[in-house]
């Protein structure tokens, strides 16, 4: 019954940590418009709260959607972001431009936040009261 018992027995492989590859979706506007070509979905607690922490910047097109989210902390980033709250019915009830590092910002009835490069929410003139669609049909790597 010990290790010199002459009985082979297989050693036990350590356990591979599970890491899912991140859901990435196209959000366009109800007219079509391209919101983020490239959003990171996360639905998850650990990938929600980790967020777009350790990250040097995000680049055009990128952006991440935190599923639920009514509000959102940028304490130790490294950039500013604008952040777009949307309800269940996926239109916009508010939009934080520029949020800098540092910060906590939330919406009432939102229920996810688009966070996405500064700037972009401004040059895709994006307001209150548009909704937005999920295209997971399109992945993007």
């Amino acid at each position: 019954m010990g290790p010199d018992d002459g009985i082979d027995r297989p050693l036990a492989s350590p356990r591979r940590r599970s890491r899912r590859v991140p859901q990435t979706v196209r959000v366009v506007t109800g007219n079509g418009t391209i919101v983020c070509a490239r959003c990171e979905v996360a639905e998850r607690m650990i990938p929600r709260m980790r967020g777009l922490l350790g990250r040097d910047s995000l680049g055009p097109g990128e952006g991440m959607l935190l599923n639920p989210a009514p509000s959102i902390m940028t304490f130790f980033m490294r950039f500013p972001i604008d952040v777009v709250f949307i309800d269940k019915a996926q239109t916009i009830v508010k939009i934080a431009h520029s949020l800098v590092p540092w910060r906590v910002v939330s919406a009432r009835r939102a229920s996810a936040a688009l966070e996405l490069p500064a700037g972009t929410a401004g040059a895709l003139k994006l307001e209150p009261g548009m909704t937005l669609v999920l295209a997971d049909d399109v992945v993007a790597q």
